[in-house]
């Protein structure tokens, strides 16, 4: 392990950019309802951003266009899509969109510009179709291969998002939530996790030490977290350093990351983008828009006819190729603007390297016009390789294995830095739940560890899921947001209750078979989840 003074006094390098994009959704899977509106949001998602980015990739991949990117699937999202259920209705929400998008295309026939946007959707809805079908609805087998070509890094993360320092009050809790989210990595993508994304890159000091305990080499850190590390970095957040333990903490870059995804000074605030809440879901009545749907409550289409045009109500009708010109634009200013913030450390004595994550569904869900920007990012840094280049955090400590040593502040990528997003007067009423269920499910664990009884093994393994369930920083998030409210809440109480009802049996020996039947199919999540991850 390298010592704080062992610092690389290499000759300059040309500058490195790590682009690491987070995908991730709360688990939502509901087999008792025949439509569910929370379920929307994964749909949404793989339509607008995920095979969106992956198309990109396979074109640069045959393009034959140097791309390095480091891409993070949650556990969560792997399940949901990889199951059977939520692939099926994904296909019929694809199908009730083209269908709608038909009637579009009768509806606004007399109505030039929005005749063409009605050909615009129809074309990409059906686009979106064909390839998901190509890929026989498979798209983590499609992130693999873009990992075995060599285009992609992919990095585990905790289990289901739980905000890691916030159950450190329970080591055994926040141990499982990465031994587990590791152990699903291996089975998720068939090979060992050499990074970890912290959830909301929240960190508290210890953190680098469970990471260490399963074999990591990296993770990703706010800003701040190096501004008031001990010793400060000398190279600030231009490259990534050791923690006492041994992983390597990369910093976030706040001058780059502000500039795109910020909807108030960065680029996705564009006049001539398209407007994200400006949907035909609301502008229509939901008897015409939803005419196959089990519910008419007004919701998102993903069909949407206006750009942003300013903040006021009058909005402009959108034009698709004004906004890709746009977004090129941008992807053009974007490159000569981290050029110049780069320029500064050309001729130090070390290897620089901009870290930039986002949530990846920033790139077509928020911004619909993300993937064009990336796309051309990504062959405009391609085309300069003297300049700039793509890299990926194993890659660049594989090749500058020496840096400092420090100890990082503790601290999140959330509002201001800590952990407020997730902690505050509207959500402290969950954290004793977890706490309680956390210490229960440690004490099951150590009692039974050696059990060989089926049912047993079985309410422990299903105990485990709520207990994940109920941990996923999620719930939080909405109700602080005050987004989905009544959802999160219900869904945070459901899972202790179904907890709760659980452990009273294990306690009792009292095992209703059928009550846990219930509970596995609901939350059918995990299948091969080892409960003693919590011993």
């Amino acid at each position: 392990m390298p010592s704080q003074s062992a610092i690389s006094h290499q000759p300059s390098e040309i500058p490195s950019l790590a682009l690491i994009l987070h995908a991730h959704l709360p688990f939502v899977r509901h087999p008792e309802h025949e439509e569910f509106f929370e379920e929307d949001w994964l749909f949404e998602a793989i339509s607008e951003s995920y095979i969106p980015l992956l198309v990109m990739l396979e074109r640069l991949q045959r393009d034959g266009v140097a791309c390095r990117l480091t891409f993070n699937v949650t556990p969560p999202l792997c399940a949901m899509l990889e199951d059977e259920l939520l692939r099926g209705r994904y296909l019929r929400h694809l199908e009730r969109t083209i269908r709608l998008a038909e009637k579009e295309l009768e509806r606004t026939q007399n109505e030039p510009p929005l005749q063409a946007l009605a050909r615009f959707y129809h074309a990409s809805f059906t686009e979106i179709r064909r390839q998901y079908l190509a890929w026989n609805c498979d798209l983590l087998t499609v992130f693999r291969r873009l990992r075995e070509a060599g285009l992609l890094e992919l990095s585990a993360s905790a289990a289901t998002h739980g905000l890691l320092p916030l159950l450190a009050a329970t080591p055994e809790a926040m141990r499982a939530q990465v031994r587990i989210g590791c152990d699903l990595y291996r089975e998720f993508f068939r090979c060992d996790p050499v990074g970890f994304w912290l959830p909301e890159c929240a960190y508290a000091p210890g953190l680098e030490e469970v990471l260490q305990k399963e074999n990591l080499r990296w993770f990703v850190l706010d800003a701040h977290a190096f501004a008031l590390a001990k010793p400060r970095p000398q190279r600030a957040v231009y490259a990534p350093c050791f923690t006492a333990a041994g992983p390597a903490a990369f910093p976030r870059d706040p001058v780059s990351s502000r500039q795109v995804w910020s909807a108030e000074v960065g680029y996705p605030g564009e006049p001539v983008y398209r407007d994200f809440y400006r949907d035909l879901g609301f502008d229509l009545s939901p008897d015409y828009v939803f005419a196959d749907s089990s519910s008419k409550i007004p919701r998102f289409t993903g069909l949407k006819y206006h750009r942003i045009t300013g903040r006021g109500p009058e909005k402009e009708f959108y034009q698709r190729t004004l906004a890709e010109g746009a977004a090129r634009a941008h992807a053009e200013h974007f490159l000569a603007s981290r050029l110049r913030q780069l320029e500064p450390l050309r001729g130090s004595d070390f290897a620089p390297v901009l870290t930039m994550p986002f949530d990846a569904e920033l790139f077509g869900h928020w911004w619909y016009e993300g993937p064009v920007f990336l796309e051309h990012f990504i062959r405009s840094v391609a085309a300069e390789p003297d300049q700039l280049q793509l890299t990926t955090p194993s890659e660049y400590l594989a090749a500058q294995p020496t840096q400092e040593v420090i100890a990082p502040a503790a601290s999140s990528w959330g509002e201001s830095g800590y952990l407020k997003v997730w902690l505050d007067e509207s959500t402290a009423w969950i954290y004793p739940h977890l706490r309680a269920a956390a210490e229960r499910m440690t004490a099951m664990a150590r009692t039974h560890s050696t059990t060989t009884d089926a049912l047993v093994d079985r309410l422990l393994r299903q105990m485990a899921r709520e207990l994940l369930l109920m941990q996923a920083s999620d719930w939080a998030f909405l109700i602080r947001n005050g987004t989905a409210t009544h959802y999160a809440t219900r869904r945070v109480e459901t899972h202790v209750a179904r907890f709760n009802a659980l452990y009273a049996q294990l306690q009792t020996g009292e095992i209703d078979g059928m009550f846990l039947s219930q509970c596995e199919e609901r939350d059918y999540l995990f299948p091969n989840l080892e409960w003693r991850s919590y011993l």
